[in-house]
């Protein structure tokens, strides 16, 4: 067997370019192999087909690079849920760009770990750059604003309910008043931080209503902090952030919006309209491993004034010594709760100054075209019913006659057969499948045929 070489150096790419053409190599077999949204068969044939090809996981003697890269590359591809496929639409889960996925190849080779600068000395300064860019796309009119890059918005919800504990330190309790549509990492980050459990308000529309936010403040004792969201997980719906913000003003509390799906509307002059008022918070998660772009992970916590991140700060002296601080060598530790860090920033902004604004608006314009397309599409279906037009790029529908056992069987059946992976969610009183649209290169064609997949036929069962 062969010396293993290494990625980095200056013989790294010398190591790297034939094991690159056996991944590349791997990825289209295992795409033919699964020839479509999802490997057919359900859990017992994937896991049957990892087994053939893993064989012994740690065998006695290697089989070598390349043949370890295809086996297990192209078992991972075939057995893949796809989401550029355009019948994978189940989850806030995107299709990577190219262009971002060799960025953060490119990353894993140099392998920096953004825990102290004489790690990672580029890549730190390139996150600051590139943050504060992305916390000015948030916060245009503010003159302190900065964001801290996390692995998504469960961290980034954990955090901002962490600055507002470490803010209320010494004084009232903070209490987290959320909609019963926020999400689950608001209630679970409450739990983490030993704060008390969030006062949850009823949504019967599936939104946020400033009303019953402006009754529970007049209730609660302490510092209550309000979370809104601006992109539910169910229907991407979007709390009224305006009037949220102005009963959260009225009582003198503070908003966090969990914009992680939504976030990236701001990229578009078109659908920017949609978060009018999330300047009001004092902290925003978003993610552009959704409506972005980007593998995973690549979320942000942004805030409205960079000394909020001050209670971050800690000392390590191997790691950011304070004689090290005085003499000018940046210190990292305060940019997040995670030591070892991957440069997640390096494909963002690759992306960002490949495409730009302009091009970053051009995809979230097309995914929202594409949505209110399937949600028309849907509307003139005699069997189909559709719950309501999208906010975002998420539908919801459902066979019109079907109960709600037969929905969930009818998503089961479709992902067992290997023909489309759909969501689903509960809404209004009903189970419906959900399609979130995030490929922007999905065609009028392969929406009708998604249709087709789910609609009854003439004798009222779903077509074959």
């Amino acid at each position: 067997m062969t010396v293993p070489g290494l990625a980095g150096g200056r013989h790294g790419v010398q190591e790297l370019q034939p094991l690159l053409e056996t991944v590349c190599a791997a990825l289209a077999d295992g795409a033919r192999a699964r020839a479509g949204a999802v490997a057919a068969g359900g859990p017992e044939a994937v896991a049957a087909a990892v087994a053939a090809a893993v064989g012994e996981a740690m065998p006695r003697s290697g089989t070598g690079e390349r043949e370890a890269l295809y086996a297990l590359v192209r078992a991972l591809a075939a057995g893949a849920a796809d989401p550029a496929e355009p019948y994978c639409a189940a989850h806030l889960h995107c299709p990577p760009l190219a262009v971002s996925a060799a960025a953060d190849l490119a990353a894993s080779a140099l392998n920096p770990s953004l825990d102290s600068w004489d790690q990672a000395p580029a890549a730190s300064e390139l996150e600051a750059r590139v943050t504060a860019a992305l916390a000015e796309l948030v916060y245009p009119d503010l003159p302190a604003p900065d964001a801290l890059v996390t692995t998504g918005g469960t961290e980034s919800n954990q955090l901002a309910l962490l600055l507002a504990r470490e803010r209320a330190a010494g004084g009232p309790r903070v209490q987290i008043v959320c909609g019963a549509n926020a999400h689950h990492s608001v209630l679970r980050g409450a739990w983490l931080l030993g704060l008390p459990r969030p006062v949850v308000l009823d949504t019967p529309a599936g939104l946020l209503d400033p009303a019953a936010v402006d009754a529970a403040l007049d209730e609660l004792p302490g510092r209550p902090v309000v979370v809104a969201t601006a992109g539910t997980t169910d229907t991407g719906a979007i709390d009224p952030l305006p009037g949220i913000g102005r009963a959260v003003a009225r009582h003198g509390a503070e908003l966090h919006v969990d914009a992680a799906y939504g976030g990236p509307l701001l990229f578009s002059s078109r659908e920017a309209v949609k978060l009018d008022g999330l300047q009001s918070a004092v902290s925003v998660s978003l993610d552009l491993h959704k409506l972005g772009w980007q593998p995973v992970a690549a979320g942000l916590l942004a805030v409205s004034d960079r000394a909020a991140l001050r209670p971050l700060a800690h000392r390590a002296d191997y790691l950011n010594a304070e004689d090290d601080s005085e003499a000018g060598l940046p210190d990292l530790l305060g940019r997040s709760l995670r030591t070892s860090r991957r440069p997640d920033v390096l494909k963002i902004a690759v992306t960002l100054r490949a495409l730009g604004r302009e091009g970053m608006a051009a995809l979230v314009d097309a995914v929202c075209d594409h949505a209110a397309d399937l949600a028309a599409r849907i509307g003139r279906h005699p069997g189909l019913t559709l719950y309501a037009p999208p906010v975002i790029s998420t539908v919801l529908f459902r066979p019109s006659d079907a109960s709600d056992e037969q929905v969930a069987e009818l998503r089961r059946r479709l992902m067992h057969e290997g023909r489309a992976v759909l969501g689903r969610a509960r809404a209004g009183g009903r189970l419906w499948l959900k399609a979130t649209l995030l490929n922007p290169y999905v065609r009028p064609e392969e929406l009708d045929a998604l249709l087709q997949f789910t609609a009854p036929d003439t004798e009222g069962t779903t077509a074959p």
